[in-house]
């Protein structure tokens, strides 16, 4: 769902160029406009806490109906500069706000951590359910891992932010997993953006830790599994 531009950023636009700018270039060239740079990564802030607001909500209702809290805890986060231009780079996306805002989904992005496997599932549905969320893409690497053993559902969705004198539709990302998910998760990219290693240390790495994600996995199984015997 586009979102349309102040005149001020439609200008910055006209004067950027194309995605072969340095990371230096695009970021001093946001940093000189900087008015509709604030206002432009303001929407996504403002995303962010609508999309937690939501999660919040749910959380204490399932409390109040005398369950446990499904929600361990939330991260949320706007991508830098540097995060921003390298996903375009990669992508080839020129490197100009319009661009960035059509093509980029997780500039905006929200984790929620959930004790159990079903917890994720039920939080996602409730949701989803909401008149104001509209879903774009959900991937679910729960039920289909990464080959290096990388589990988590991700939606990625529009929702709606209310300003003085306007609606705006903003993207953003949103990943639900347990606390073993994430656990490994965090791990695994400290360890994998080591630098200065041999493909043979890769090598044994990305085994050692596809063993650890099923490891976790089959941890997950068994405690969802406990739960619905104490359930029963």
């Amino acid at each position: 769902m586009k979102i349309t531009l102040q005149s001020s950023q439609r200008e910055l636009l006209r004067s950027a160029v194309s995605s072969e700018m340095t990371e230096a270039e695009f970021v001093s060239l946001l940093e000189d406009e900087n008015e509709p740079l604030r206002q432009f990564f303001s929407y996504y802030k403002c995303a962010i806490m609508e999309i937690e607001t939501k999660f919040r909500v749910l959380n204490e209702q399932f409390s109040l109906d005398g369950e446990s809290n499904p929600i361990e805890f939330m991260q949320s986060r706007v991508k830098s500069y540097g995060s921003i231009y390298h996903k375009a780079s990669a992508k080839n996306i020129p490197m100009r706000l319009e661009n960035i805002e059509q093509e980029i989904n997780d500039i905006a992005g929200i984790r929620v951590v959930c004790s159990f496997i079903q917890d994720i599932y039920r939080l996602a549905d409730c949701f989803l359910s909401q008149d104001d969320i509209f879903l774009i893409e959900r991937k679910d690497y729960i039920d289909s891992p990464k080959k290096n053993g990388y589990r988590s559902l991700h939606l990625i969705v529009a929702v709606p932010i209310f300003l003085e004198n306007e609606k705006r539709m903003v993207k953003a990302e949103v990943q639900l997993r347990t606390i073993a998910m994430d656990f490994w998760a965090s791990l695994e990219h400290k360890l994998r953006y080591k630098k200065d290693l041999s493909q043979e240390k890769l090598a044994l790495l990305s085994d050692s830790l596809k063993d650890c994600a099923d490891e976790s996995a089959r941890w997950d199984d068994r405690m969802q599994e406990i739960r619905n015997m104490l359930e029963e």
